[in-house]
């Protein structure tokens, strides 16, 4: 498969605090990925993003923006085929700087793959439940497979990431039903594209 035919997919690492985990997990992530021939990857961090909260006027189904941030944005996430959401759990639920970068778009994210890879006390299953309603409104596939990082096995005091052997075989699940589903949707919207 030649570098153009491939799948192009972005780990997105959605949390922006000081001290944060989803780095070193963000990194993982991507390393193993970009081992694969199956597809090419980018790490994209909300920290470097930086987007401001939600300031666009009108809905993002709408495509109008007016802020360059948000252009940016758009021109950023529109050729991806499929993501990798890297996220913790805060309180039972998403970081909020990763519901603010899915908010801002909307046609972006349509007929696109979707897998998860969290972390936190409960390995970010959580976390996980309410982003899978998000991403069905933004008409997204959501893989079945993730990744659950437990703070309490797969960190050292909490901080140092060291995961279980058996992680990346998850990962490697993950990023196959990924690509699968990933490259249907690519199908789905080239022929609507030409319609």
């Amino acid at each position: 498969m030649s570098t153009t035919d491939r799948l192009k997919i972005a780990v997105i690492i959605g949390s922006t605090r000081p001290g944060r985990n989803g780095e070193a997990v963000g990194k993982w992530v991507y390393e193993i990925a970009s081992k694969r021939s199956d597809a090419t990857f980018e790490l994209i961090d909300l920290l470097e993003v930086n987007l401001p909260f939600l300031d666009e006027p009108n809905s993002p189904a709408m495509q109008k923006y007016t802020k360059q941030h948000t252009k940016d944005w758009s021109a950023r996430i529109d050729p991806f085929d499929a993501f990798v959401l890297v996220t913790p759990e805060y309180n039972h639920g998403v970081p909020a700087s990763l519901k603010n970068a899915l908010d801002f778009l909307y046609k972006e994210w349509n007929n696109k793959a979707v897998g998860f890879v969290a972390y936190g006390n409960a390995g970010g299953a959580r976390s996980v439940e309410h982003l899978r309603n998000i991403v069905a409104e933004l008409q997204m596939a959501d893989v079945r497979e993730q990744v659950a990082l437990s703070l309490f096995t797969d960190f050292e005091n909490y901080t140092d990431f060291k995961p279980a052997s058996f992680q990346e075989k998850k990962l490697n699940t993950l990023l196959d039903q990924l690509i699968s589903w990933g490259t249907a949707l690519k199908q789905v919207r080239t022929q609507k594209k030409e319609a």
